[in-house]
């Protein structure tokens, strides 16, 4: 698959938290996706827009997002959500699974190609990891069963167990560290058969705070938003709203 167009939509995992720059911009899979893309069209030119928003729930990704994405006309988009809602305290697997299968239909209708990305397992170092985790396999096991379908590439990463190691999570341990994301765009390079290139060093060291330090700075602030219906993603705007030419960075080589 040649694709030289790619707009990407979802919540923190795929607009890169946890994939912080030294000037404080983030980075994440899907920007690798788009220079992976791009070398490998090299001399021609890969656009590329990324709409996500961190702390988005399904129903603005599936509906504004999605609308937005789809009249940019690219020749690739990907999906992701719902991670979001099955933390809280009632939601329908079954609907977040179809909403998401629908939303890719919509735009493989307008003769787009659509990635179906699930999110990386997080919950073997979360506070009540154990009830997120039941959850996120059954959103899993539910879009698997709708899935092959023409016009969709499905990429497992709930799946990669090696996903699960700590050392692929940022200091929130929600979040994918640089290396997290580093692997999430090798399998969606690899799912769309493109070299995935060098992506250059980890520029993040990751510290680990103690535990009562963790529950201050994360746990805590997090509980506090969800009380009062705030999301960390309030006031903020996509970080690529229009398709732009992939800049391809020096550190960034063929492997």
């Amino acid at each position: 698959m040649d694709f030289r167009s790619f707009v990407a939509v979802g919540d923190s995992f795929t607009e890169g938290v946890g994939d912080d720059l030294p000037d404080g911009r983030v980075r994440g899979w899907a920007d690798l996706v788009a220079q992976g893309l791009a070398l490998s069209a090299a001399p021609e030119t890969v656009t590329y827009a990324n709409l996500a928003i961190r702390g988005r729930l399904l129903a603005p990704i599936v509906g504004p997002q999605m609308d937005a994405a789809i009249e940019l006309r690219p020749q690739l988009i990907s999906i992701n959500g719902g991670g979001n809602d099955i933390m809280r305290p009632k939601v329908s697997i079954d609907d977040v699974a179809s909403q998401l299968v629908a939303a890719a239909d919509r735009a493989v209708a307008e003769g787009i190609h659509v990635l179906v990305i699930s999110g990386a397992n997080p919950t073997k170092h979360l506070p009540m990891g154990a009830r997120i985790e039941a959850r996120g396999d059954l959103l899993a096991e539910a879009v698997r069963a709708q899935l092959p379908r023409e016009g969709m590439t499905f990429v497992d990463n709930w799946a990669d167990a090696e996903l699960a190691d700590l050392r692929y999570w940022s200091r929130d341990r929600l979040h994918l560290a640089p290396r997290g994301h580093r692997r999430v765009a090798s399998n969606i390079l690899a799912a769309l058969d493109v070299p995935a290139p060098e992506f250059g060093p980890d520029h993040e060291d990751v510290s680990r705070p103690a535990t009562a330090a963790y529950w201050r700075e994360y746990v805590l602030p997090w509980i506090g938003r969800r009380l009062t219906g705030r999301s960390s993603g309030d006031n903020r705007e996509p970080k690529f709203a229009t398709l732009q030419p992939v800049e391809l960075p020096g550190a960034v080589a063929n492997g």
